[in-house]
C-alpha cells in the first residue's frame, strides 16, 4: 500500500512525521508544496478541512499532524502498548503544541509575539520539558517515543521561525535534539534535504 505525506516545503508541522517515517524505514512519498503557491485548489479540495499536512495510505486520508504522527508511530516501537503510558505521551505532545500554538500573521503583532515567546514562553515550557526529560532518562516516556520526535520537530520549527536556538540553555532538550537528528534514517534524511527558509 503506497503512503504519501503532503505538506509545505518547510519543517514546522510535518518534520516530526518525516523523522518518524525515516527512522522506521517506512517507504513514503514526501510531497511538498511551496507556500507561495498555496492554496492549490485541486489539492485543497481533497482535504477534509482544507489544511496541510495530510497523509495518504492507499485510498485513506488522515489529516492533523498529531494524529498522523501518532498513527505512523503506532506501527513502530515509538508508541507503547499500555494505555496509561500512551496517555502520558499524549499529554506531553499536547503540552508541546500548547508551547507552539503562539503564532501571529500580522507583522507588527508578530514582532511583539516574538519578544514574548522568546522571553516568556520558551522559559516557561522548556524549563518544564527539561525537568520532565531529565526525570525520565532523557525522554518523555522513559525511552524513545513519538513524543520526543514531536518536541524536536517543534524546537527546530521555532528555531527556523525565530532564527535562534531555543534549546541552548536546556541541556537535556539539546541532547534529545541531537539524539533524534542522529538516529538511523533521520541522519541520512537531514544530510540530503536542502536547508529550510521562511
Amino acid at each position: 500500500m503506497s503512503s504519501k505525506l503532503h505538506y509545505f516545503n518547510i519543517n514546522i508541522l510535518a518534520e516530526p512525521i518525516r523523522y518518524i517515517l525515516h527512522y522506521s524505514g517506512k517507504k513514503f512519498e514526501d510531497i511538498r508544496y511551496e507556500v507561495k503557491d498555496w492554496p492549490i485548489k485541486e489539492v485543497k479540495d481533497r482535504l477534509p478541512y482544507g489544511q496541510l499536512p495530510f497523509y495518504e495510505e492507499g485510498s485513506r486520508i488522515l489529516n492533523q499532524s498529531l494524529a498522523i504522527a501518532r498513527y505512523v508511530a503506532s506501527k513502530t516501537d515509538l508508541l507503547p502498548s499500555d494505555p496509561w503510558d500512551q496517555a502520558v505521551l499524549d499529554a506531553a505532545v499536547l503540552n508541546v503544541y500548547d508551547f507552539w500554538n503562539t503564532r501571529e500573521q500580522d507583522p507588527e503583532k508578530k514582532e511583539a509575539l516574538k519578544k514574548t515567546f522568546l522571553s516568556e514562553s520558551v522559559e516557561f515550557y522548556l524549563s518544564r520539558f527539561e525537568k520532565e526529560l531529565s526525570n525520565n532518562n532523557g525522554h518523555f516516556g522513559g525511552k524513545l517515543s513519538w513524543a520526543d520526535f514531536v518536541l524536536v520537530g517543534i524546537v527546530e520549527a521555532a528555531n527556523l521561525v525565530f532564527n535562534t536556538e531555543i534549546e541552548k540553555n536546556y541541556p537535556t532538550v539539546q541532547a534529545l535534539v541531537q539524539e533524534i537528528r542522529n538516529l538511523p534514517g533521520v541522519k541520512e534524511y537531514i544530510a540530503k534535504r536542502p536547508p529550510y527558509r521562511i
